[in-house]
C-alpha cells in the first residue's frame, strides 16, 4: 500500500533514492522495483533485517531491474551517514509526527539530496488525525508515538524554512481514515472487535484484488477524509555566485 504517488513523483532507473524511516520498506521495494538504487534505513533493526531479507528475495525472484540496487541500514534520521547531495531523491513517509525535532530531520534531509533532487513527505492529516486523537489517548500516548498533528500549511512553510520548493500536494488513503476510527472507539489493541474484523478484511481485500468499486471509493474519499496529507518539493540549484571560479563556483551552480 503506498502513500507516495509515482505518478506525481518520477522516478527514473538509476536514481539514488533514500528512504528514511523505511518501516516495512513499501516505498523502498516499489523504489527497488522501478531501477533505482535504494538506500532503506531505520532505527529499528528488527525491521531492516526483515526488509534486507525481502531485498535479497525480490533480486531472487528476478524482480528487481539489472542494474538496480538496495541496502537497509539502521541508523538516526538527525545523524544521517551519508555526504552532503548523495541521494537524487529522499522519500519520508509517516515519520516526521514521531520526531520531536522535525525541522533537524527536515535539515538533514536536504542536506544529502542534490540541488535539483525531489522529496516526498507524507504525514497524518489533521482532520483524521485530530478524531483519532480525540477518540483515544492510547493511539498515541505510547512509547515513539505520534506527538503533533501537522496542519497542511505548517507542514509546507517548514519545507520552504528548510530550503526546499514544494511542487504539489494530495490526500491519500481515504478508506483507512475510518479504521482506524473504529479501533480507536474499540480500543486500539482490540483487534477482535467485529467491526474491526470486518473493516481490516475489507482492506486486506482492496490491496490484494484492487477491485475497480473501491477504486473510486477511495478516490472520492481521500479529498475529504485522506488519512495521509502527501507533499512533494525540489531542492532548488543555488545560484552561481559572481566572480567566483572552480570548485566554488560548481558547487554554487
Amino acid at each position: 500500500m503506498l502513500t507516495v504517488d509515482f505518478t506525481r513523483f518520477p522516478l527514473a532507473a538509476g536514481d539514488r533514492v533514500l528512504d528514511l524511516g523505511c518501516g516495512a520498506g513499501r516505498h523502498a521495494f516499489e523504489c527497488y522495483r522501478r531501477g533505482a538504487h535504494v538506500v532503506a534505513l531505520d532505527r529499528n533493526g528488527e525491521e531492516i533485517r526483515e526488509v534486507a531479507r525481502w531485498f535479497a528475495a525480490m533480486k531472487e525472484a528476478g524482480e528487481s531491474p539489472e542494474g538496480s540496487s538496495a541496502v537497509a541500514m539502521e541508523g538516526d534520521a538527525l545523524q544521517l551517514p551519508f555526504p552532503d547531495e548523495s541521494f537524487d531523491v529522499v522519500i519520508i513517509s509517516e515519520v516526521m509526527e514521531h520526531i520531536p525535532d522535525d525541522k533537524g530531520v527536515l535539515a538533514e534531509m536536504v542536506r544529502v539530496l542534490r540541488p535539483g533532487g525531489r522529496i516526498a513527505v507524507t504525514v497524518p492529516r489533521f482532520g483524521p488525525e485530530k478524531i483519532c486523537w480525540a477518540l483515544s489517548d492510547a493511539y498515541h500516548e505510547v512509547e515513539g508515538g505520534h506527538i503533533r498533528i501537522y496542519k497542511a500549511d505548517e507542514l509546507l512553510e517548514r519545507m520552504r524554512e528548510a530550503g526546499l520548493k514544494p511542487y504539489g500536494t494530495h490526500h491519500a488513503h481515504g478508506l483507512h481514515a475510518p479504521y482506524w476510527w473504529i479501533k480507536c472507539a474499540v480500543g486500539v489493541d482490540n483487534d477482535s472487535a467485529l467491526p474491526v474484523k470486518l473493516y481490516h478484511k475489507l482492506l486486506v481485500w482492496d490491496i490484494m484484488k484492487k477491485p475497480l468499486a473501491t477504486r473510486v471509493a477511495e478516490q472520492a474519499l481521500n479529498p475529504l477524509i485522506g488519512k495521509s496529507f502527501v507533499a512533494y518539493a525540489t531542492k532548488p540549484h543555488l545560484p552561481r555566485v559572481a566572480g567566483v571560479d572552480g570548485p566554488a563556483a560548481d558547487a554554487a551552480a
